[in-house]
């Protein structure tokens, strides 16, 4: 009876009511306004650039690779029989029916079939480094792009950085710590924004070089394979 009489009390301060009626509200943050910040934004542009970019070059590089590691079953054993039964046109054409680095490699060897082995391996060398100049075609920017972005934001951060403080220093008497945690806050967003650019881009890169170092390797295992088998006897 003790507790219900409790719970019957009326509560005559106004005051009170409200505090227990307001339920603390907590601002969420969403990616997009993060990004479209109005203090940031010209630093947000080239980083969102730059992100675009990388996220292309990896797409496009990663699907000529993988074209270019294919290898259509039996190519090096058709290879050897056309040679040993003395059918250059036929092996010719084989080559020019695959469009893949290694199938262009060899056809330069064929072409040279005749000449001393020292002028058909530096021929296949020789296309072999234009191939792999071919895969590593705008790689270099991925690399840029994961030193460029975090020095990017950093430069985003530290201009915000000064503005905030400029704006201390003009009115000293009159600082709002609301508006420069605000101003603090909008500079270290471009930090962060540059570094996962740059973090992703160099990710990017490795994994582009790793995948043409697979191809080269294939390409040279290939090549040793192609000037063996001109040793070995009809």
């Amino acid at each position: 009876m003790k507790s219900l009489f409790l719970l019957q009390v009326p509560v005559s301060n106004p005051d009170m009511i409200s505090a227990l009626a307001a339920e603390p509200t907590v601002e969420k943050l969403r990616v997009l306004d993060l990004v479209f910040l109005p203090g940031s934004l010209w630093i947000m542009v080239p980083l969102l650039i730059m992100f675009a970019v990388a996220i292309y070059i990896f797409v496009e590089r990663w699907l000529t690779i993988s074209k270019a590691a294919k290898e259509e079953r039996n190519f090096m054993n058709n290879i050897r029989d056309f040679i040993h039964s003395g059918k250059i046109e036929s092996a010719l054409a084989l080559c020019k029916g695959n469009s893949t680095p290694l199938a262009r490699m060899i056809e330069k060897g064929i072409t040279r079939i005749g000449k001393p082995l020292n002028d058909i391996s530096a021929a296949i060398e020789n296309t072999g480094q234009l191939e792999v100049h071919r895969l590593e075609k705008r790689v270099s920017i991925l690399a840029t792009i994961a030193g460029a972005a975090p020095m990017v934001g950093f430069l985003g951060t530290v201009v915000g950085m000064v503005i905030a403080f400029h704006g201390m220093e003009a009115n000293p008497n009159n600082v709002n710590i609301k508006d420069l945690s605000g101003g603090i806050y909008t500079a270290l967003i471009t930090t962060v924004a540059g570094l996962i650019v740059g973090v992703t881009a160099y990710i990017f890169y490795n994994i582009i070089v790793s995948r043409i170092s697979q191809v080269i390797y294939m390409l040279e295992a290939k090549s040793t394979e192609f000037i063996d088998l001109l040793h070995e006897p009809v």
